[in-house]
């Protein structure tokens, strides 16, 4: 007597990484949101940053501004792409998370603390990308089972019922 069993619907691998990538995909919508806002506040005010003298990475403000809203703007497109699980936002959103290090680490010392907490977050959006795998995943936008929904293994005999 065989008994074949059939896998749920969802598993909690695929919650698992399904919960990364929604993760991912708000974090960087945040990360997206501040940097646009960072980058208004440098184009429409540039003396609110403070500047150092003898910094190596010397630029004027204004142009750091339209830097921070492009990559801004950049990352919210690229997270609602992370919210329908597309391939191409889950490589885009590592290279935009990138470049959003590596312009808060040219910008620390105008301002440090939030240099700091925005490179952080761009480090678990990276993380949270790389650790997903993308057969574990389904779409986000729309509505998967529910666990309560989920049926249990089924066990078919090949001459019914013994």
């Amino acid at each position: 007597m065989t008994a074949t069993y059939t896998q749920p619907a969802n598993t909690a691998k695929q919650e698992w990484a399904t919960g990364l990538t929604a993760f991912a995909a708000v974090m960087l919508f945040l990360v997206g949101l501040l940097d646009i806002f960072r980058g208004i506040m440098g184009i429409a005010e540039d003396d609110v940053f403070v500047t150092t003298r003898n910094y190596v990475f010397q630029w004027d403000l204004t142009g750091w501004g339209w830097m921070h809203l492009a990559l801004g703007a950049l990352a919210v497109i690229v997270s609602i792409g992370l919210l329908r699980t597309a391939t191409w936002a889950r490589v885009v959103g590592v290279a935009v998370a990138a470049l959003v290090i590596i312009a808060n680490f040219l910008s620390l010392p105008y301002y440090p603390v939030w240099s700091v907490v925005m490179i952080t977050i761009s480090g678990f959006i990276i993380w949270a990308l790389c650790t997903v795998q993308r057969d574990n995943l389904f779409d986000l936008s729309e509505e998967g089972p529910r666990y309560e929904e989920r049926q249990p293994p089924r066990t078919s005999y090949p001459h019914g019922p013994a």
